[in-house]
Order: structure tokens, then sequence, then C-alpha cells
């Protein structure tokens, strides 16, 4: 019987999936569950992955000529009763504030106080009072578009929650566009689903498959929802990121109108469109494996990290090598960390080469006495692991550093891509799905849309969990593909 080989994380992937995840944030130091029932702490290292792909986001947004600006947490019950359609959507998970003090009571404890005349819903999203906006600062033709992003912290009242994935309180950037024409607003839903795709794929390595999203499941009040859909280790999907064409419905309910080139009134289109801090959990679920996070170089806090390996004959020349050639990276634009202990005794090198795998940081490089002395040192590519470790000179690796990033960043696309990609499945049939998630098999399933409008096919999906996941824009809306989810 051979031996089992020993992972960083217990459990393993194929042990427990689920499991596995908690322990991967857990060792990577990335968050941990808050006093607050369903809510999370973001630790350093995970907001600074969040930081890096907010500011890569922004950047990108911006281009498109998207402004960004800031509304309020809470929002009026008035303003969420004027769309009826979208408040239901969201209405079992809104958490509402109808006091706006507090008072000792005869225990000694507190007591809620002083009742609001009208409650205020904390925002589960802000169409409503982004929309009360526009429907001010519009009034022309002229004024259009109107395209504005905020970058802000969200709550739904989730029942069960898992750490980045599904959060009561999570963080998020929601766009809000609006528009003169119809035409106008398709195509910007449509621009901003493409940035999300080229984000997802280029910045993430996280494989995705674009399309619309059939009508059960399309967002509430909306008249066409966009999607990027990506599937897990245990070939679960993931909802990525969506954007949605609103049409007039949030105009009409909301005011946003305004004087058009024929000089009558008419409502303006709008659009939404949203990415969350569900894309680290994403790429976790994506990339990692059993010794922990592997982190996509472009968006990782650290990109090389520097461990010397110290005795007492001659530390202060490891100790000079290892800042020099951080130095010398950093003047390269990569971002490094070199890992020294102000007091080295107290850590041993292999605890921070372990700390450096289970955080995923995409190079590690290593230098001892006898690298320092013939100026070479050791690098290994946290994805590969063993097979990539390499000696060289330390101007060679300096000068190749950047290739080596960006052939980690490509690799990790591909594995994944092939990965997705061997299990997507094609069938024909209403009695092909049942039988494929019989035994919870992962993965999705591919079939003709009109199979959809087969008696029965409601009972099959909910029977297995099932949910329509989009209709591929690369099958031209014929097909739709369908799978359990996250």
């Amino acid at each position: 019987m051979s031996k089992k080989p020993r992972t960083a994380i217990v459990p393993t992937r194929e042990e427990n999936f689920p499991e596995w995840y908690q322990q991967v944030i857990k060792s990577a130091d990335m968050a941990e569950n808050s006093p607050v029932r369903g809510c999370m702490i973001i630790k350093p290292y995970g907001f600074a992955l969040w930081e890096n792909m907010q500011r890569i986001f922004d950047g990108m947004i911006k281009d498109a000529g998207v402004q960004n600006a800031y509304f309020p947490l809470l929002i009026p019950l008035s303003f969420m009763a004027k769309e009826a359609e979208h408040v239901d959507g969201f209405a079992k998970e809104c958490a509402v504030v109808t006091h706006h003090r507090l008072e000792a009571d005869e225990e000694g404890g507190l007591q809620p106080a002083g009742k609001l005349e009208e409650p205020f819903v904390i925002r589960p999203t802000s169409e409503m009072i982004i929309g009360d906006a526009m429907a001010r600062w519009i009034q022309s033709y002229r004024d259009l578009p109107l395209k504005l992003n905020q970058w802000c912290n969200v709550m739904r009242w989730e029942m069960r929650t898992r750490l980045f994935l599904r959060t009561s309180e999570f963080l998020w950037q929601e766009g809000h566009n609006a528009f003169e024409t119809a035409e106008e607003a398709r195509e910007d839903a449509l621009k901003m689903l493409e940035s999300y795709r080229h984000f997802a794929e280029d910045y993430l390595a996280l494989p995705v498959i674009t399309g619309e999203k059939t009508a059960d499941e399309r967002f509430p009040g909306a008249i066409a929802t966009y999607t990027i859909e990506a599937m897990m280790q245990d070939g679960k999907a993931l909802q990525a990121g969506t954007s949605h064409d609103l049409g007039q419905n949030f105009a009409k309910s909301i005011g946003i109108k305004f004087q058009g080139r024929d000089g009558n009134e008419a409502f303006a289109h709008t659009t939404s469109w949203g990415i969350s801090t569900r894309l680290i959990g994403g790429m976790i679920m994506t990339h990692g494996d059993d010794d922990g996070m592997i982190m996509p170089p472009k968006v990782a806090p650290y990109q090389v990290i520097i461990i010397p390996y110290l005795n007492a004959e001659n530390p202060d020349a490891v100790i000079d090598m290892c800042e020099t050639l951080k130095t010398d990276l950093i003047q390269k634009g990569i971002r490094t960390k070199f890992d020294k202990e102000e007091k080295e005794e107290d850590v041993r090198a292999s605890d921070k080469m372990w700390g450096a795998v289970k955080k995923g940081i995409p190079i590690r490089v290593e230098i001892g006495e006898r690298e320092a002395s013939e100026g070479k040192l050791t690098w290994v590519r946290r994805d590969l692991g063993k097979q990539t470790k390499e000696t060289c000179l330390v101007n060679q690796f300096v000068t190749q550093a950047h290739d080596i990033l960006n052939n980690m960043q490509n690799d990790m696309y591909e594995r994944a891509k092939a990965f997705r990609d061997e299990r997507i499945t094609d069938i024909s049939t209403l009695d092909e799905i049942g039988k494929y998630f019989a035994n919870d098999k992962g993965g999705f399933v591919r079939l003709d849309v009109k199979v959809m409008n087969e008696k029965g096919f409601e009972d099959v999906m909910k029977t297995h969990s099932l949910t329509t996941r989009c209709m591929p824009f690369a099958d031209d809306g014929k097909m739709v593909l369908i799978g359990k989810a996250y």
C-alpha cells in the first residue's frame, strides 16, 4: 500500500472540497468569519488582493468613460416600493433600519428607541437611489450618456454563507449607465460584459463563458441579463459577473426622463453591471491545490518572495544579497517581498517556505550562504513546484522574471480552460439530464434551448438542484448550459 502524499491543506480537494476551500483561506490568512452573523473580516493579505483587482478594473471602466461617485448606504423604503418587480427579487434578503438611537433599559441593557418615521433599507443594490439622482441630473439628451460607478459594500441577508462566495455583507462595484436609445443601452450592457470577460480571463486567469441568462434567471426588472460563467474544480458553476439591460423599466418607475432631439419628452434606457469579492472565491476554487492558494501573477499582492537561508557564519552576505535583489526587482515593477524577520532565529526558513506556498505567491526565491558566495539564487514557480526548481545567476533571474510570471499567468489560464472544456458534455434529450447528474457528477451539460419547454423539465432541474447557467453567445442563443451552482 503506497503512502499518502503529505499536503499542507487537510482535507484535500478530493476528500472534502467545501472544507478544503475554507482551510485554504485560513492558511493563506486572507479572511475570517466576523462576530456579525454571515459577515466576514477581510484580512490585510486578502484585502491587498482585492485592492489590486479594484485598481485594475477601475482603470478599465474609466477608460470606458465611466465616472466614480458615491451614494448613501441607506435607501428610503418608499424608493424601493417604486419598483415592485425589482424589490421582490431582494425582499427576503433586505436588512431594514427602523430606529435611530439606543436607550438604557431598567436592567442596564440597551434597547432601540426613536422609531423612524420611514424605515431605511441597507442597500442590497443601488438602482433606486442612483436612479433618483439621475432623474435630477438628466434633463436633456445633451446630458446623455451618463455613466456612473461606485465601489462600496452591500447587504443581502443570506441564510447560508461562505467566505467570499456568499456573505451577508460583501464588497463590489456597481455600474449604472443611462442612454438616449435602446440600441446604445444594449451595446453598453454587452460592452461592460466584455470588460468582465477581459478582466476575468486576462488578469484572474479565470476562463469564463459569456452568454445571456434565461428568463427565470434574469435580474429582477431587467429585459436582458448577460453573464460570465466559470467552472470550479468541483464541477460547479460560479456566476462571476453580470451586466443588465434594464430597458426603460427603471427609468419609468423612478422618473429618469429627458427632452429628446425632437423636443418631446422621453424616458432614458439604463443598464447596470457588477462584480464582487466572490471573484476571490472563484480564483481560489479554480486555481488552488492541496497545498493552498495559487495566485495569478497579475493580481498577486506579492509576485516574488525572497527567503534567506541563514547560518551563524556569514548571515550579512545573504541578507545584503536579498536586499539588493528586492530593490532590483521592484525597479522592474515586480511586487516583491523579502521575508526577513527581526529575530531570524525564531522563524525557520522551511516555515517561511510553506507560508509562501500556502499564500500562493507566484515565485519563491531561496538564497543561502553558498548561493550568495556564487552570486546565484534558486527559484521555484508556485503552480508547478519542484519541477521548475532552478538555480541561476542573480542577474539572469532579474532579466527573466517578467517572462516567468507571464508564462505562469498563461499556463494557469490554459490549465483551467482545459479542465472546464473537458467537463462540458453535449446531450440531446431531457432524460439525459437526469442520467448525467444522477451520480452527483460535476460539470455542465449543453443542449438545445427547446428542451426547456418540454414537460418535466422543471421537475428534473429541481430533483437534481440544477440551474440554467446561460445561453452562450458562441451558440447564437440556440443552446443552453445547465449545471449545479454556488
